[in-house]
């Protein structure tokens, strides 16, 4: 955890940002003629463009005092993806029901922050380490509990009850979060004139995996 920055990849440039989730899939071609297909990683990997949001010359220089107090790729931060930072739709409101994270049984205290991304074929429950520490709302049976009965661990996306959930409650949540992001480069490659002559700045930002 030492490695992690709890600050966030200044907003401004980051809501220009490009990227979203990648996957990795191996294929092997069968005799047959037909496909097998099989995947090493069960969580996806988030991957930004951050150049594309600078638009002044002082956001870059914002962006080069933010990459060098991170040591380049050494501590990861915090990034807001612009598209994807709620538990809900981007256009809904956060509700305490929106994600469905565990099952109490009378024993369990601690329950971690989930997003499930579904359609009718399958789904993905992504887990959220990095949540926005004053959005979390959480409801047992649908109806949201006091801020008092819970703790949050805002590093690992930890909810902890005062008291154990009843044997067969559903606990849900509405959050904010961020990602757990690192530079994906040791060297940033900038020219002001280049910049102020329109062309692209490239700013590469991995996800980092498990709780960076």
């Amino acid at each position: 955890m030492t490695d992690f920055h709890n600050v966030r990849f200044p907003l401004s440039p980051g809501f220009g940002a490009s990227g979203g989730p990648t996957r990795r899939t191996d294929i092997t071609q069968l005799s047959s003629g037909a496909e097998h297909r099989n995947t090493p990683y069960a969580q996806s990997r988030r991957r930004y463009n951050a150049g594309a949001g600078i638009k002044s010359v002082s956001e870059l220089y914002e962006i080069i005092e933010f990459f060098e107090s991170r040591f380049g790729q050494l501590h990861g931060f915090r990034f807001r993806d612009p598209l994807d930072n709620k538990s809900c739709k981007p256009d809904e409101d956060i509700s305490p029901t929106d994600q469905v994270i565990g099952r109490g049984n009378g024993e369990t205290q601690n329950f971690f922050l989930l997003k499930t991304y579904s359609d009718a074929a399958g789904e993905y429950p992504r887990p959220i380490t990095k949540p926005v520490l004053d959005s979390v709302k959480i409801a047992i049976n649908g109806s949201e509990v006091l801020a008092s009965e819970f703790t949050l661990n805002e590093l690992l996306g930890e909810v902890t009850f005062g008291a154990p959930p009843e044997a067969g409650a559903i606990i849900t949540a509405g959050f904010e979060f961020d990602v757990p992001v690192r530079f994906d480069t040791d060297q940033l490659d900038v020219s002001l004139e280049a910049f102020g002559a329109g062309q692209a700045i490239t700013i590469p930002l991995i996800e980092v995996p498990g709780h960076a």
